[in-house]
């Protein structure tokens, strides 16, 4: 908390982070009342593919601006990937706020969402982008305290190579379930004829998330703590 006082920029990026919560949740608010108005639920309401072209335009600017936003706010590739991860962090914890007070959804913190439509549809438990977020927030601003207090910062290539593991498998969790879906259709009826085909398309249709992964979920993130444990204690030695 004393970082958070000290460091002004970490208020100024918070309020920018709820700010731009707001701004995505009202536009799921839009979204929805077109695809779900009964409220939302799996099976997915299929979207025609323009549609679809234009949310990865806005998933894309989305990301392009918390990153534009890290570059302006920090000094070095260290800083400026820190304040990213923090404002994404907070960004993802409001929308999900905002969502609750503007349609007091989600029920709870195992409700099923989609997090994300590129490549394929990334899907899970709220609760499992928040803890991802928290962790985010937790990095962000250890990495910042420790620039700030004129440790000599340097992360080394099996460190970068160990989160990006962690990472890696955290995603693998969010995406397995579409991406087994388009696999196996693929094997099925080849790449060409996957778009046009009606057999692919029930099923993405249908397909309702029962179990998530928290086993491989769990090794991700504790691989990811681990390794920033210690990192922390080599910085400060």
């Amino acid at each position: 908390m004393n970082i958070f006082i000290k460091n002004k920029k970490f208020v100024y990026l918070g309020i920018f982070g709820i700010a731009m919560g707001a701004l995505e949740a009202i536009v799921v608010v839009y979204l929805r009342e077109l695809y779900y108005p009964k409220g939302f639920n799996f099976p997915l309401t299929l979207i025609s593919l323009k549609f679809l072209f234009i949310e990865w335009i806005r998933e894309v600017s989305t990301i392009l601006m918390l990153i534009m936003i890290g570059v302006i706010s920090g000094r070095n590739f260290r800083e400026k990937f820190s304040y990213f991860l923090f404002t994404f962090a907070i960004w993802d914890i409001f929308y999900y706020v905002w969502l609750k007070i503007l349609l007091n959804w989600p029920s709870s913190l195992f409700t099923w969402d989609i997090l994300f439509l590129i490549p394929v549809p990334w899907i899970g438990p709220v609760l499992s982008p928040i803890i991802c977020s928290l962790t985010m927030i937790l990095i962000s601003m250890t990495i910042i305290n420790l620039e700030e207090n004129k440790y000599k910062v340097k992360i080394k290539l099996y460190e970068l190579i160990l989160v990006f593991s962690g990472a890696f498998i955290i995603l693998y969790t969010f995406i397995y379930d579409y991406s087994k879906i388009i696999f196996n259709e693929i094997l099925k009826f080849g790449l060409k004829n996957l778009i046009n085909n009606i057999e692919f398309w029930n099923k993405i249709s249908q397909f309702i998330p029962t179990k998530f992964n928290w086993l491989f979920f769990i090794i991700g993130e504790i691989i990811i703590l681990i390794n920033f444990i210690g990192f922390i204690k080599r910085i400060k030695r």
